[in-house]
Protein backbone atom coordinates (compact mmCIF):
# COMPACT_ATOMS: atom_id res chain seq x y z
CA UNK A 1 0.00 0.00 0.00
CA UNK A 2 1.28 3.31 -0.85
CA UNK A 3 1.99 5.94 2.10
CA UNK A 4 0.49 9.42 1.31
CA UNK A 5 3.86 10.64 1.13
CA UNK A 6 4.56 8.82 -1.80
CA UNK A 7 1.48 9.61 -3.84
CA UNK A 8 2.52 13.23 -3.42
CA UNK A 9 6.07 12.63 -4.98
CA UNK A 10 5.13 10.00 -7.82
CA UNK A 11 1.36 11.82 -8.66
CA UNK A 12 0.48 14.88 -6.55
CA UNK A 13 4.05 16.87 -7.20
CA UNK A 14 4.40 15.66 -11.23
CA UNK A 15 0.82 16.74 -11.80
CA UNK A 16 0.99 20.37 -10.29
CA UNK A 17 4.70 20.49 -12.38
CA UNK A 18 2.83 19.92 -15.15
CA UNK A 19 0.11 21.93 -15.09
CA UNK A 20 2.40 24.68 -13.92
CA UNK A 21 4.35 24.22 -17.58
CA UNK A 22 1.73 24.59 -19.46
CA UNK A 23 0.45 27.75 -17.35
CA UNK A 24 3.81 29.16 -18.12
CA UNK A 25 4.00 28.42 -21.50
CA UNK A 26 0.82 29.79 -22.19
CA UNK A 27 2.18 32.87 -19.92
CA UNK A 28 5.02 33.38 -22.88
CA UNK A 29 8.06 31.39 -21.75
CA UNK A 30 10.24 29.23 -23.52
CA UNK A 31 11.01 25.69 -22.37
CA UNK A 32 14.30 26.99 -20.87
CA UNK A 33 13.17 29.54 -19.01
CA UNK A 34 10.46 26.97 -17.45
CA UNK A 35 12.67 24.50 -17.17
CA UNK A 36 14.96 27.21 -15.00
CA UNK A 37 11.77 28.39 -12.95
CA UNK A 38 10.27 25.03 -12.31
CA UNK A 39 14.12 23.76 -11.29
CA UNK A 40 13.74 20.67 -13.96
CA UNK A 41 14.85 19.48 -17.64
CA UNK A 42 13.96 21.45 -20.91
CA UNK A 43 13.38 17.41 -21.89
CA UNK A 44 11.00 17.42 -18.45
CA UNK A 45 9.33 20.43 -19.60
CA UNK A 46 8.65 18.93 -23.23
CA UNK A 47 6.62 15.88 -21.91
CA UNK A 48 5.08 17.82 -19.55
CA UNK A 49 3.32 20.02 -21.98
CA UNK A 50 3.24 17.15 -24.73
CA UNK A 51 0.99 15.27 -21.97
CA UNK A 52 3.41 12.37 -21.91
CA UNK A 53 4.10 12.56 -18.16
CA UNK A 54 2.47 13.09 -15.27
CA UNK A 55 -0.89 12.43 -16.92
CA UNK A 56 -2.91 10.03 -14.70
CA UNK A 57 -3.60 12.27 -11.94
CA UNK A 58 -6.66 14.69 -12.19
CA UNK A 59 -6.57 17.69 -10.41
CA UNK A 60 -9.53 19.16 -8.89
CA UNK A 61 -10.36 22.94 -9.96
CA UNK A 62 -9.86 24.38 -6.82
CA UNK A 63 -6.23 22.91 -7.21
CA UNK A 64 -5.58 23.90 -11.03
CA UNK A 65 -7.20 27.32 -10.39
CA UNK A 66 -4.24 27.86 -7.20
CA UNK A 67 -1.44 26.51 -9.87
CA UNK A 68 -2.83 28.93 -12.05
CA UNK A 69 -2.13 31.83 -9.54
CA UNK A 70 0.86 29.93 -8.33
CA UNK A 71 2.03 30.18 -11.94
CA UNK A 72 1.80 34.20 -12.45
CA UNK A 73 3.59 34.54 -9.48
CA UNK A 74 6.82 32.38 -10.25
CA UNK A 75 6.51 34.48 -13.63
CA UNK A 76 6.51 37.61 -12.08
CA UNK A 77 9.10 36.64 -9.58
CA UNK A 78 6.96 37.24 -6.86
CA UNK A 79 7.35 33.94 -4.55
CA UNK A 80 9.65 30.97 -5.15
CA UNK A 81 9.20 26.88 -6.48
CA UNK A 82 9.29 25.75 -2.65
CA UNK A 83 6.50 27.87 -1.44
CA UNK A 84 4.25 27.77 -4.34
CA UNK A 85 3.88 24.05 -4.66
CA UNK A 86 4.27 23.33 -0.95
CA UNK A 87 1.02 25.33 -0.39
CA UNK A 88 -1.03 23.74 -3.24
CA UNK A 89 -0.14 19.92 -1.90
CA UNK A 90 -1.54 21.87 1.19
CA UNK A 91 -4.64 22.76 -0.68
CA UNK A 92 -4.91 18.96 -1.96
CA UNK A 93 -4.78 17.53 1.14
CA UNK A 94 -6.98 20.05 2.43
CA UNK A 95 -9.67 19.66 -0.21
CA UNK A 96 -9.30 15.60 0.00
CA UNK A 97 -7.58 14.92 -2.91
CA UNK A 98 -5.26 13.14 -2.13
CA UNK A 99 -7.61 11.38 -0.27
CA UNK A 100 -9.31 10.31 -3.46
CA UNK A 101 -6.01 8.87 -4.52
CA UNK A 102 -5.49 7.20 -2.15
CA UNK A 103 -8.65 5.49 -2.03
CA UNK A 104 -8.28 4.79 -5.65
CA UNK A 105 -5.36 3.20 -5.11
CA UNK A 106 -6.19 0.55 -2.67
CA UNK A 107 -6.21 2.22 0.92
CA UNK A 108 -9.89 2.00 2.04
CA UNK A 109 -10.19 3.26 5.35
CA UNK A 110 -13.63 4.78 6.32
CA UNK A 111 -13.37 8.57 7.63
CA UNK A 112 -9.34 8.63 7.20
CA UNK A 113 -8.34 11.75 8.14
CA UNK A 114 -4.10 10.91 8.62
CA UNK A 115 -3.11 13.21 5.91
CA UNK A 116 -4.99 15.92 7.74
CA UNK A 117 -3.64 15.89 10.81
Amino acid sequence: MDQPQELEVWYLIPSIRRELAINLKNQGLKQKQIAQKLNITEPAVSNYIKNKRANTMRLSSVVLEEIELSAKKLYNNKSNLVKEIQSICELAKKTKLLCKLHYERGFKLKNCDVCLK
